[in-house]
């Protein structure tokens, strides 16, 4: 193949591959925005804010008409790691809404 690199295509596209890159994209932003908001929800709760946060972050970005200014899997992060951090501003503040009303 002179030159040109091979993919390998699984069995199943879209299955297990796809999991694993959601669970690595929401622990890394889940993480990184738990590290600059200060705080944490420990493992599982970071991934789901991470997770959750690719979602708001991905709609904020489309919204806004703009993309990732890193491409590929490292934008991913980006955009989760920006939605991540919206959504833990949002936590706080319902959090503390809560606690005026007690």
């Amino acid at each position: 193949m002179s030159g040109l690199m091979s993919v390998q295509t699984f069995p199943y596209p879209g299955t297990t591959m796809d999991f694993v890159t959601w669970l690595v994209v929401g622990l890394v932003a889940g993480v990184l925005a738990s590290l600059v908001m200060g705080g944490g929800y420990g493992l599982i709760g970071d991934i789901v804010i991470g997770i959750v946060g690719a979602f708001i972050g991905g709609w904020i970005f489309r919204q806004l008409g703009v993309s990732s200014p890193i491409s590929g899997l490292g934008g991913t992060i980006f955009i989760a790691f920006i939605g991540a951090i919206v959504l833990l501003f949002l936590l706080r503040l319902l959090h503390r809404g809560r606690g005026k009303r007690l």
